[in-house]
């Protein structure tokens, strides 16, 4: 079992900045890839940014790339998600995700442990 507990969500301005953490408990944090999901109100829940067991590679979906980075502390068990120039349409709920097997995914149901999100708001 893996607990997720994230934390840094909140209000910025467009083209500001906000850094997501992931704190995990439970299981070898570093045997887990770990991805970013994010959430608006009234659409599905899409992916943003996912990373290997090591942190040696990781990507990201287009409306993100060039502006977040995702990283990892394996020694802290923390997974992070930097938020650059954000755009009101970042608004939405995120959730960081654990998966088995170490290798990157974009797949939701890939996908075994979850957070319970973390509010993220730009205002324009």
């Amino acid at each position: 079992q893996v607990t997720l507990v994230e934390s840094g969500g909140g209000l910025a301005q467009a083209g500001g900045s906000l850094r997501l953490s992931c704190a995990a408990s439970g299981r070898t944090f570093s045997s887990f890839a770990m991805g970013w999901f994010r959430q608006a109100p009234g659409k599905e829940r899409e992916f943003v940014a996912s990373i290997n067991w090591s942190g040696g590679w990781s990507y990201y979906s287009d409306p993100v790339k060039g502006r977040f980075t995702i990283s990892r502390d394996n020694a802290k068990n923390t997974v992070y998600l930097q938020m650059n120039s954000l755009k009101f349409e970042d608004t939405a709920v995120y959730y960081c995700a654990a998966k088995g097997g170490g290798s990157t995914s974009s797949s939701m149901s890939s996908y075994n442990y979850w957070g319970q999100g973390t509010q993220v708001t730009v205002s324009s």
